[in-house]
């Protein structure tokens, strides 16, 4: 007996005299801690329900309808880990906006268009601008009301979640509060971090409808060219039109005596480039267009039929020659009414003067020409050499030089100081970087600019087809660049469109300007790119 008694007492056990039965015992908690486990999973649940009706009362109420100058717009609040807007323009596209941070998300979507004021607007060009200003007004309304109804939706939401799952009176009122002060609180971080200067440069994304087929066989291509051209010329047109709409409100805008430059590159016989350089010369007024070489691929005779589409666009044409370009294709270039070939030489074009050297290497087929391969010593000294040559000149000029044209953007760095501005191609590659300068030089900014055509045929070689790239430059009545729009099409048979502009930001008083050489630029000796 003895035994069996220190056994219950080292168990917990007891045996109940009445019944000789055993019952377990079983600890009992302290009350301190029994509150304190209560209370915190007490503050858990009222936190878990504010939250979700938080996010329940954004998505069912978060929402308002507006006018939006001739538009009737839908606002769309929505939770997110990074803020942001997006302006959707269905079925062109839409507009990514870096505008403000926080955990929510402004979608715009812009849906169909008052016939009246439409019409008004049409007949009466002075309305436009009005238009543009109201349409400010219009926006700020409409947010400040899609945040006192997200607000109070996500409060009501709150409360009614609460109701359902405590029952009780203060725990209802507790997360209401609670998610009171967390929607107020993510709105007010939204406000406070707002950027109105992020509409300067937006993000364009859409897709092309109707894209053909992939590209088959050799009499496909020239089909599918056509029928791409045609739906591209339709689409870019489309997205111009809503970019400078979307332009003309309070943001960077071009202003009276701004010259706009296109520049395109590497067009590789693409008949394709043709009509996107077509609609953006329209679409953009543009004044002058810049092409930094290697518009055909063999130089021969049949291909300089090419560049006759040129004296289409009625706009002055200046050309330096790409390695591909012959003296054949030059002379071709030259013949065009509106076209000036620069050959280690300078014009002056809208108020512009621009110089240009064209590339010394002449390499149609770079698997056969002994200068093909762009490694040699011999060839790397001809392409900076042709890049010294272009600096004597541009030095020598009785008047200031505003841009510098060279093909490889190896040649590039001897241009460094001599004018602001630099443009290539060369690379099918976009890049935009500052070229190493000395202490006392004026800085100069390079940008090498993608393929206009895709890289032709080549550009068919791939996984992916090369995209077509092309950008606008505005200058002001300086002369300086102030801001460039990049558009990108997706290389032939692909539907995605691109365009996004970048506002040329002038450094504080005593700000240094951040140098990014090019990789084919530097204080040593300089490869040029592999010819293309």
């Amino acid at each position: 007996m003895d035994g069996q008694e220190n056994e219950q007492r080292r168990t917990g056990d007891e045996t109940t005299p009445a019944t000789g039965r055993t019952r377990r015992w079983m600890p009992r908690l302290r009350p301190g801690r029994t509150s304190w486990l209560r209370r915190s999973g007490m503050v858990l649940a009222v936190l878990a329900v504010a939250l979700a009706g938080v996010v329940i009362g954004t998505y069912a109420g978060g929402h308002v309808g507006t006018d939006i100058g001739p538009f009737r717009a839908e606002l769309n609040l929505t939770p997110a880990l990074t803020g942001g807007t997006t302006v959707d323009v269905p079925p062109l596209g839409a507009l990514q906006l870096d505008s403000h941070d926080g955990p929510t998300h402004l979608t715009v979507e812009l849906g169909a268009l008052d016939q009246r004021r439409t019409q008004a607007l049409i007949n009466d060009p002075a309305s436009i601008s009005r238009a543009s200003q109201s349409a400010v007004e219009d926006v700020r309304a409409g947010v400040m009301r899609l945040g006192v109804r997200t607000l109070a939706c996500a409060v009501l939401a709150t409360l009614l979640l609460a109701a359902l799952v405590f029952r009780d009176v203060r725990r209802t009122a507790w997360s209401g509060g609670l998610a009171l002060a967390v929607a107020g609180g993510s709105l007010g971080l939204s406000a406070a971090t707002l950027r109105p200067q992020a509409i300067e440069e937006p993000r364009y994304e859409g897709l092309l409808v109707n894209a053909p087929a992939i590209v088959g066989d050799a009499r496909r291509i020239a089909n599918d060219y056509s029928r791409y051209a045609e739906q591209l010329q339709r689409l870019v047109g489309n997205v111009s039109k809503l970019y400078t709409t979307v332009s003309a409100l309070p943001v960077y805008a071009p202003a009276p005596g701004t010259t706009r430059v296109l520049h395109v590159s590497d067009m590789h016989l693409n008949p394709t480039g043709w009509s996107l350089i077509q609609t953006v010369v329209d679409q953009f007024d543009i004044d002058v267009v810049i092409d930094t070489g290697d518009i055909t691929d063999w130089g021969s005779e049949p291909e300089a039929s090419f560049v006759g589409s040129i004296a289409l666009l009625k706009k002055p044409y200046v050309y330096v020659r790409g390695n591909h370009d012959s003296g054949r294709t030059a002379a071709a270039v030259a013949r065009q009414p509106n076209a000036i070939v620069l050959d280690n030489t300078t014009t002056t074009v809208a108020g512009l003067t621009i110089a240009g050297i064209g590339d010394p290497r002449f390499t149609p087929d770079k698997n056969t020409s002994p200068a093909g391969s762009g490694l040699t010593k011999q060839v790397a000294e001809r392409v900076i050499g042709a890049g010294e040559q272009l600096a004597m000149t541009v030095r020598n000029s009785p008047q200031k030089v505003s841009i510098a044209l060279v093909h490889d953007p190896a040649s590039a760095g001897p241009l460094s100081g001599t004018c602001p501005l630099v443009l290539a191609g060369h690379t099918h590659a976009r890049q935009v970087s500052k070229l190493p300068q000395l202490p006392g030089q004026q800085p100069t900014q390079l940008m090498v600019e993608g393929s206009t055509g895709g890289a032709g045929l080549r550009g068919l070689e791939g996984e992916k087809p090369t995209p077509l790239s092309m950008s606008v430059l505005y200058f002001d009545r300086q002369k300086l660049l102030q801001a460039y729009d990049d558009i990108t099409v997706g290389g032939t048979g692909q539907s995605q469109v691109n365009l996004e502009r970048h506002v040329i930001k002038e450094p504080a008083r005593g700000e240094q300007v951040p140098v990014t050489p090019t990789p084919t630029v530097g204080p040593g000796p300089v490869t040029p790119t592999p010819t293309r």
